[in-house]
């Protein structure tokens, strides 16, 4: 495509005249903080950007990006650590202003705009004691979440976030207005939910939502040193843990920089001392530096990680969904994290078993159904002196992870210039991911993505 600052410059009253929110160029003053997301390794420069205020100006754009051969990138939240939202020399579709939220707790359903974050939703939900499944940062921006999959803390009793999605509203790459659901463009429906944002612009969801107000919660941290200890009794503890319970594992800093082997337990289910008592042997893995478990409204739990993964930090992320936790892999997990460096960085195993395994995989695009254990990896650091030895860390860390692995990703801990690994990810449905590519966006118009092509 043709990216030329003259041309986005010759149209841009065209562009101003044809939608309602603000349109941004480098010699506005909003604009420098507007371009930034949140992963700081990313420093890309738009040639415009336009503060959507709702879907017409999403499919107004589309139209206009379209007609000049320009370049677009969609920002929902921000927050996918691969940095599509952001393009150098297009045009950034800005849906941040969209956050609305609109909840029906008879029917027990949220409509939420497609700029809407974590925190957003759980705000709006919680008054009426519900819940969606989402992930488990409250400033992780929806759109991305959904489309790439989506796990947190209710996935494995009530399916990945894209499991839990009954209608999206989606601009296309011609600039119309489609709704996708079971019912209607069921096609797209499917592929959109998982397939990520190859398909178009959702801008908006309509998801189930599910009774849920308190949780019992929090961290258990133990010394580094007891890794390899406290990640086999996790692994014969989440074999047998009930689907009301999830748990992550991993290797985290704690405030002063100390290395800690960590455990972040949530419990969602009616009876909380029985979450209490499920919890407890995970306490006794060995000698534990802090044990902070107690109930909490759900927001609190959805908001605990925030902290850790808040803008500003440099990130390269990869990931790998591993085939079984044996005492081979957690050796070389526990190897491996003797590398990480930096206070801030991660390596952590989120449980994924459960009802996100249990669905039809035909079901949507989703593809990575058939592994209990997804492991990241997850260097944070500050200075760009670093960039080169904390990527090949990240990439030699999950290089070494491959024997345990399923040679599989997740779409939404993908980084920049990682893209290729997407097609071996998608597994048996990329064949029909392609086949609605061509239907809906033959060209590639959507392409700064975990791209499928078509």
């Amino acid at each position: 495509m043709n990216i030329n600052q003259a041309v986005i410059s010759d149209g841009i009253d065209e562009l101003r005249s044809s939608t309602r929110g603000d349109v941004l160029t480098p010699s506005d003053g909003a604009y420098e903080e507007v371009r930034r997301i949140w992963n700081a390794l990313i420093d890309r420069h738009p040639g415009a950007i336009l503060r959507c205020s709702g879907t017409a100006d999403v499919a107004a754009a589309v139209k206009w990006a379209r007609k000049h051969d320009i370049e677009v990138s969609v920002r929902g939240g921000g927050h996918n650590v691969g940095g599509r939202a952001v393009c150098d020399g297009g045009l950034m579709i800005d849906l941040s202003r969209m956050r609305s939220v609109y909840v029906d707790p008879v029917a027990k359903t949220v409509r939420a705009q497609g700029g809407a974050l974590l925190g957003d939703v759980d705000r709006e939900t919680h008054i009426f004691g519900l819940a969606v499944p989402l992930g488990v940062v409250s400033q992780t921006g929806i759109g991305g979440l959904v489309t790439g999959g989506g796990f947190g803390w209710q996935s494995r009793k009530r399916g990945a976030s894209c499991d839990n999605v009954i209608e999206m509203e989606i601009v296309t790459a011609e600039g119309g207005v489609l709704t996708a659901s079971a019912e209607e463009n069921a096609d797209l429906f499917w592929g959109v939910r998982g397939g990520g944002g190859n398909f178009g612009v959702v801008t908006s969801f309509l998801f189930r939502a599910y009774d849920l107000a308190t949780v019992v919660g929090g961290l258990i941290a133990y010394a580094r040193d007891a890794g390899a200890q406290v990640l086999r009794g996790y692994r014969d503890f989440t074999m047998n843990a009930p689907e009301d319970l999830t748990v992550y594992a991993g290797f985290i800093w704690g405030p002063d920089g100390t290395p800690l082997t960590a455990l972040v337990p949530c419990w969602i289910g009616d009876d909380k001392e029985a979450g209490k008592k499920a919890i407890e042997p995970l306490t006794k893995l060995g000698e534990p530096l802090m044990v902070e478990i107690g109930e909490m409204p759900f927001p609190a739990m959805q908001a605990m990680l925030d902290e850790a993964y808040a803008p500003g930090s440099r990130n390269y992320w990869k990931s790998a969904y591993l085939e079984n936790l044996s005492d081979a892999a957690i050796d070389e997990i526990v190897r491996q994290a003797e590398g990480m460096t930096i206070p801030g960085s991660a390596l952590l195993i989120e449980h994924t078993a459960g009802a996100t395994l249990h669905r039809d995989a035909n079901d949507n695009a989703l593809a990575s159904r058939g592994w209990d254990y997804l492991l990241g990896v997850m260097p944070m650091w500050q200075d760009a002196k670093d960039d080169e030895e904390q990527i090949a860390w990240a990439r030699n860390a999950t290089d070494a992870m491959e024997p345990y692995s399923s040679g599989m990703a997740y779409a939404n801990y993908v980084s920049e210039g990682d893209e290729a690994i997407m097609e071996p990810s998608f597994g048996d449905n990329l064949k029909r991911l392609r086949e609605v590519k061509r239907k809906y966006d033959p060209g590639n118009f959507f392409h700064l993505n975990a791209n499928i092509a078509p």
